[in-house]
């Protein structure tokens, strides 16, 4: 989990990281009048953080892969072939509908709520 946080936090920081602009509150507390604030690091931090959770929601079990790469985003060899045999018309039967088969899975669950 804490390896995935890491590469989520950091992906997300250089995806922030060459904005420049200014956050214009458009309210102020005792004048009325509304401050511009830069989109600084300690905003940054805040939106990353909010949505770090949500990003891991991304990834998918790799099942034919060993140890923490199991998890990674996009889908595994071993579903990409299932999908191209049922869309070359092949009937697939397994213990999961096909509705469910891009579903977040348990164990990418677990990850996200740990």
């Amino acid at each position: 989990v804490c390896k995935y946080v890491a590469v989520e936090l950091k992906s997300a920081f250089e995806e922030t990281s060459k904005t420049k602009e200014v956050i214009d509150t458009k309210y102020g507390f005792l004048d009325g009048k509304g401050s511009a604030v830069k989109y600084t690091q300690d905003i940054r931090l805040i939106e990353v953080t909010e949505n770090i959770c949500k990003r891991l929601l991304d990834y998918n079990l790799h099942k034919e892969r060993s140890g923490s790469n199991r998890f990674a985003k996009g889908m595994s060899e071993t579903f990409e072939t299932l999908h191209n045999l049922v869309h070359k018309g092949v009937k697939v039967v397994m213990d999961i509908p096909y509705e469910l088969w891009n579903e977040t899975s348990a164990e990418v669950a677990d990850l996200k709520k740990q």
